[in-house]
């Protein structure tokens, strides 16, 4: 069976839902306590794809806190697709997304040199009080090179396997000319492994 080993960044501002959707999507689980990342928390799902082919997602949820953002550039190394969050309800987090997708694409990119796949996710959808229109949130994916954006709720869990899926299949699509199992680089045995960014790295988020 052939393997293949993605490594996906989980980003956006702090409290826009991120390690509740890592858990959501890896356990099933979900939790209203909030607990802040430091640096880097590493998550794993396997993903048997078809009859031939199994994928192994490390999901690694990046800290949202402005005092974290000097250290993506080593967080973002290797990866080979990513999720950018921002909570629906809340207008400041929509801005940041373009300099979170700015940092994105000066620091990560595939062996060939373009951007890595990246979905916008649109959270906490299930609430009423939307602060941003869905006609803005498309505009925006279109102008700043996200390949989709959906709106999730990490509480109902709605659209959450559903992203990942559409993340998962852009990914194989961008690497089919190339090596999946082979990150950029020297990047490769760093991916093979579990980081030691932070004290939570690894934990389960719930």
């Amino acid at each position: 069976m052939k393997e293949h080993l993605l490594k996906i960044l989980i980003i956006g501002d702090g409290n826009v839902g991120k390690s509740s959707f890592v858990c959501r999507y890896v356990s099933g689980q979900f939790s209203r306590t909030y607990k802040m990342t430091v640096g880097v928390d590493f998550s794993v799902k396997t993903l048997h794809w078809s009859d031939k082919e199994k994928v192994r997602v490390q999901l690694w949820d990046v800290a949202g806190q402005e005092r974290f953002i000097s250290m993506t550039r080593v967080y973002y190394k290797g990866a080979m697709g990513c999720v950018l969050m921002f909570d629906v309800t809340n207008s400041s987090s929509f801005l940041k997304c373009r300099q979170w997708k700015q940092d994105l694409d000066s620091k990560a990119m595939l062996p060939n040199g373009s951007s890595i796949p990246c979905i916008l996710l649109a959270n906490k959808s299930d609430l009423s009080d939307w602060a941003v229109p869905a006609d803005g949130i498309e505009s925006f994916c279109k102008a700043n090179g996200f390949f989709t954006w959906m709106a999730t709720s990490v509480k109902d869990n709605k659209n959450i396997d559903e992203a990942m899926r559409k993340l998962v299949e852009e990914i194989l699509s961008s690497q089919s000319s190339l090596d999946p199992l082979q990150p950029k680089t020297e990047d490769a045995a760093h991916s093979e492994q579990e980081p030691q960014l932070s004290n939570s790295a690894g934990k389960s988020c719930c």
